[in-house]
């Protein structure tokens, strides 16, 4: 990814695996009543940001503005749509320098991302929106490349099962302390890597011989965020069956610290 910004492989790797995407087409349609809603419950304010996969639209700049306690809401597009939102924390604005940065989720130092990634290690809800046989909505929460918010993903309205997904528990308190990303050096812990962004081994990033079901199994690391959000994916092959297709919603909502 461009602009000196770690790609974020593993939740690519994932997502590929995860997802079976219908491309981008006039003739298929999502429900023109479902509205995507980003709620912020954190008591700091949070820097939601979406990136599309490829070939599909940017929606609402790639990332804006959401202070404490707020919530913003807005159509998902007529047409098919996949992609994925998180939470960019500790952003501030340089007038001097004219600089945007955040401590965690950074997208090349803007505020509208614009279609690019985020910095891991990052807290990542993971969308397909398509015209199945019940204009299905699949969703999930990846804590593949680490975690830096509390976050669920919740549909409203919807037909069949439909769960609440994510990772409703602060994270940050109990982070191992080789996995823990401290900002300023020293400070206080704004993320949580994944074993992967932390060691970078074949066996940990499920890369070369390790890049299968059967060779890409669960690690110390991994079994860490497990542990606290079962409902998660945590490394790049786990259970298929932790997406959910939830039939006509009228609403998702991405909750940021839910409690």
């Amino acid at each position: 990814m461009a602009v000196s910004i770690l790609p974020l492989t593993l939740t690519l790797l994932a997502a590929a695996l995860l997802l079976t995407l219908i491309p981008p087409s006039a003739g298929h349609k999502v429900s023109r009543d479902l509205t995507l809603t980003v709620v912020n419950n954190c008591p700091y304010p949070v820097w939601p940001a979406i990136q599309p996969n490829s070939g599909y639209s940017v929606l609402e700049k790639g990332g804006f503005f959401l202070p404490s306690l707020t919530h913003h809401s807005f159509q998902a597009p007529s047409t098919t749509w996949s992609g994925r939102i998180w939470g960019r924390t500790g952003c501030s604005y340089n007038h001097r320098r004219n600089q945007f940065s955040c401590a965690t989720g950074d997208c090349g130092g803007r505020l509208e991302c614009v279609g690019l990634g985020g910095k891991p290690p990052v807290t990542l809800a993971q969308f397909s929106l398509h015209n199945g046989r019940n204009d299905l909505s699949s969703y999930g929460l990846s804590l593949v490349d680490g975690f830096n918010v509390p976050m669920t993903v919740t549909p409203h309205d919807g037909k069949g099962i439909c769960p609440v997904v994510g990772c409703q528990v602060n994270l940050l308190a109990t982070c191992p302390p080789k996995l823990q990303v401290r900002q300023p050096q020293g400070g206080p812990v704004v993320a949580c890597k994944s074993g992967c962004l932390a060691f970078g081994t074949d066996e940990l990033c499920c890369r070369n011989r390790y890049n299968s079901p059967a060779t890409c199994r669960p690690s110390f690391f991994s079994q860490f965020f497990k542990k606290a959000c079962p409902s998660t994916f945590t490394y790049a092959h786990d259970t298929p069956s932790l997406m959910h297709d939830c039939a006509s919603s009228r609403e998702i909502k991405v909750i940021f610290c839910p409690n």
